[in-house]
This record gives structure tokens, sequence and C-alpha cells, in this order.
């Protein structure tokens, strides 16, 4: 399986060109120990476009889950670092980073208008068949994610489509007929499938070591921070008519319907009520960090720790952020709210990252050394019996016929007739993305009749992806990139 992913990583990155909006249900996973010199409230920065922390954990969160959903909940933060899932995630947004300025160039906006019809559109949000406001709400708190942040990526992804959109790639005549001559050669083969599931490798001690010894850098603990906190639940008070009153008439912008009209105060009561608690418990969790501060906390406040870290944060991850930013010079950290609560840390101690021990890495090490050997020992099998192996033979095939390679995968048998038909010699071997070997000698070859009608689509997705890569190429020429972390 790692192999397998290692070589289609490619294939399973959401793109700038396909991303959308995706919640991230998981904790952050997997960072080293980075520098952040006088640029801490930023990552990156492309053009006039910065990257913060919190995107490239979000970005980094959701590549993980892609990869967990793809290993059925046995990824881990090791796996994550042989894939260099950190670059990858910076990469998607210095990519994204690269659009918006083009767009920005071109004075490209999103109104509030193209905003919301996208967002009534994500079923998330529904109840009953329809987007729902207090839906919406709640799905964004479950998900650590405000209205103003999420609607901001929204509008970021929406503004990266309607750049892309009016760049369109289009075919013509004589590509729909080069293509399809190309389609019509036909070849008769004789081919042997070579699998690392026939190759066994040696896993001693002996063996593992030295390797580990020449990758241990690669085998990092996460850095985690001790920390003391503060827990102030949300306050459930009760308010006089007068208090409600007045607070209504300075805030009634706050309390509107559906079509943004202003409620009365009866009907906005509860959430007058509900504001007002908040107000009250934000102001005491206030009162309460200055305490602490001047070492004067009252005997009924109750101090409780924690050890957190990217792979064990129960809060979210701008308080993983902001305890980084702290030392012990100045350990306290104003409060935070955190699905409805607010906490008051004071960091305690800071464990950097370190390389891990020969037996702590030993579970990481070991299946990226038998993949690594597996590969190297089939390409020399390969390589020995590609003058005197015998296969099977094929009736006349094109490039569509993966069906009638029967002892291969859809997706492989495209993948071997993809190669095949741009192949130079007679006899040879290609190594397709799941990690096999296929041997092969063309011993025939003939131009069918033309049959196919319409290759466009073909056409289109090639040119695409070319136009693409040659647009990101441009745009790093115009705009610089600038990285702020360590290690990436």
């Amino acid at each position: 399986m790692i192999t397998w992913m290692q070589r289609h990583k490619k294939y399973l990155i959401v793109t700038i060109w396909i991303s959308t909006i995706a919640f991230i249900g998981a904790g952050f996973v997997g960072w080293g120990q980075y520098s952040y010199g006088d640029k801490a409230g930023s990552v990156a920065k492309v053009g006039e476009v910065e990257i913060s922390m919190g995107e490239l954990q979000k970005s980094y969160s959701r590549l993980y889950n892609q990869y967990n959903q793809v290993f059925q909940g046995n990824f881990d933060e090791e796996k994550a670092k042989s894939f260099g899932l950190q670059k990858q995630a910076l990469q998607q947004l210095i990519d994204q980073s690269l659009l918006l300025n083009l767009a920005y160039s071109y004075d490209l906006q999103i109104s509030d208008d193209e905003l919301l019809a996208e967002i009534k559109t994500q079923d998330y949000f529904f109840k009953d068949g329809v987007f729902d406001k207090e839906i919406y709400k709640q799905v964004l708190s479950r998900n650590n994610l405000n209205m103003k942040e999420y609607e901001s990526d929204v509008k970021k992804q929406l503004l990266i489509q309607k750049t892309i959109a009016l760049l369109p790639v289009e075919t013509n005549k004589n590509e729909s007929e080069i293509i399809n001559t190309i389609m019509s050669i036909a070849d008769k083969i004789n081919y042997k499938i070579l699998s690392d599931a026939q190759i066994n490798i040696d896993t001693s001690d002996k063996y593992l070591k030295p390797y580990w010894e020449t990758k241990q850098q690669n085998f990092m603990t996460e850095v985690s921070y001790d920390v003391n906190y503060i827990q102030q639940d949300t306050l459930e008070l009760a308010f006089d008519d007068a208090q409600i009153t007045k607070y209504y008439n300075e805030n009634k912008t706050h309390f509107k319907d559906t079509e943004g009209k202003i409620l009365l105060q009866e009907d906005a009561k509860e959430d007058i009520l509900k504001e007002l608690n908040e107000k009250a418990t934000k102001d005491t969790a206030l009162r309460t960090y200055i305490a602490y501060k001047k070492g004067s906390l009252p005997e009924d406040v109750k101090i409780q720790s924690i050890t957190i870290s990217a792979s064990n944060n129960p809060y979210n991850s701008e308080v993983l952020e902001s305890i980084s930013k702290i030392s012990s010079a100045s350990p306290l950290l104003k409060p935070v709210l955190v699905n409805g609560t607010y906490f008051t840390f004071e960091l305690v101690k800071t464990h950097p990252s370190k390389t891990k021990s020969y037996e702590e890495a030993k579970v990481a090490v070991l299946p990226l050394y038998i993949a690594e050997q597996k590969r190297s020992k089939l390409l020399e099998l390969a390589k020995n019996s590609l003058a005197t192996f015998n296969g099977k033979n094929t009736d006349f095939i094109t490039s569509q016929d993966a069906n009638k390679l029967t002892d291969l995968e859809s997706d492989e048998a495209n993948e071997f007739l993809m190669k095949l038909f741009s192949q130079q010699q007679k006899r040879g071997y290609i190594e397709l993305e799941s990690g096999k070997i296929a041997l092969y000698n063309i011993l025939e070859q003939k131009l069918l009749e033309n049959t196919n009608s319409n290759q466009d689509t073909s056409i289109v997705k090639l040119k695409s992806a070319m136009f693409n890569e040659g647009l990101i190429k441009s745009l790093q020429n115009r705009y610089a990139t600038e990285i702020f972390i360590e290690g990436l």
C-alpha cells in the first residue's frame, strides 16, 4: 500500500484546479521544529498574498485526511513525513496564491451574492433539503471554524475558479486527426507482469538499522508543549428587563431575520440573553487572566495541566499556533474561545523536536525499507529477465483495449497501454504506478481503420494539464515567493 501511495500521491492531492472547501474533522498532525524569525504571523508570502500558519494547518489536515481515507484509517505522522505532506500542503497554498495575485491584478472579485449562492449549494448546511442558517453556524462551530474565515476561504476558491474560467483551453481539427491516428495503431505483443509479491526481503536489524542511519533525520518527534490552563465555561446569568432593553437598543443590528430585517426585542430575546451571557463569560475570563498574571487567583479557581502537540490537540490550530509563539519570559496567553468555552493558557515547558531512536522509529522505517528494497530487486529481476522472458500473447490491441489485459487491474492496464504506445524499443519493460513491472515484446504492428469519432475531451484534458503547468511557471517568474518557515 505504501509503495502504491508514494507512486500515486500526485493523483491524491486535491489540486488548485478542482479545489473545494473541506472541513477538518481530525486533529492536526506531524509538524517538525520550525523557526519563524520576524514573520511569525505568516509562513510564506507570494506576491502580495500572505499565507498564515492557520491556512497551512488546514491545508495539511485536508491532505492528511485524504491519505488517511485511502489508508483506511492507518495513516500516521511517519507516513505523512515520508510523503512530504508538509511540503505538499504549502505548495498547494503557494500555487493558489499565485492565481490570487493574477486575479487581483485584473481587479477580479467575488460578490456577496456569488458567495451566498455557492454556500447555499453545500448540502452539509441543509435541513429538509434546503440551506439553513442555524445549521450553517452549527456545522462551522463543530469544525472549529468561524463564518468570517470560512467565507474568506470560499471566496478565494471562487476567485481562483473565476480566474481559470477566463483562460479556456480548446482543441482544433488537426489535433483531433492526429489523436485519432495514434489511437488506431494496433500492436500484437507478448508480455509478462512482474510483482514484488514474489520478492522476499531480509528485515533483520543487520540490514534495517544501517538503512535507518542514512535517513534518521526523517524520523523526528513532534514539538510538544506542557501547559497549565484555566477553563471558563459559558455563564448562564439572570438579566432584568432594563439590562435586556439597554443591550438590545445598543446592538439592534445583531438581531436580524433571514431576510436581513431587524427583529423586535421580544422576538430577539433568546439571542439577546445568549449574547449577554457570552459577554459576561468573556469578561469573567479576562478578569481571571489578569488575576492569574498578578498571582492573585481566588482559591476556588482550578488550574489544570495538559501536554499538547500537533497530533494531540483538543483545541484548534489557532491555539496551537499561539502557544508556539509564547515564551517562558511571557508565558501567559490571553483567553481564547474554543467551542463556546474560554481557555487561559500558561506555557510551562517546550519539548523541541528531536531525532527518534532506532527503536522508536523502527515501526515507521520498516515499511519504507521493505518498499524500497522490493522495488530495487524487482527492477533487477526485470532487467535480468528481459532478453529471455516468455509471457502471454495478445491479438492486435490498441491503447483503448485495457479490458483485454485481464491479469491487470483496469488502471494498471490503461497505464501500461498508454506507455506501451509511446515506446521506441521493440522489447523492453514498463514500470507501473502500482509498483508492478510489465515486460513486453512487440511481435507485429499495423494501422486499423480509424473508428474514433471524437477525441476532443482527451485533447482538452492534456492541453489543460500542460497549460496549467505553464501558467504556474509563468506566475512564479512574475510574483516572488518568500518562505518564513524552516524545514519546508
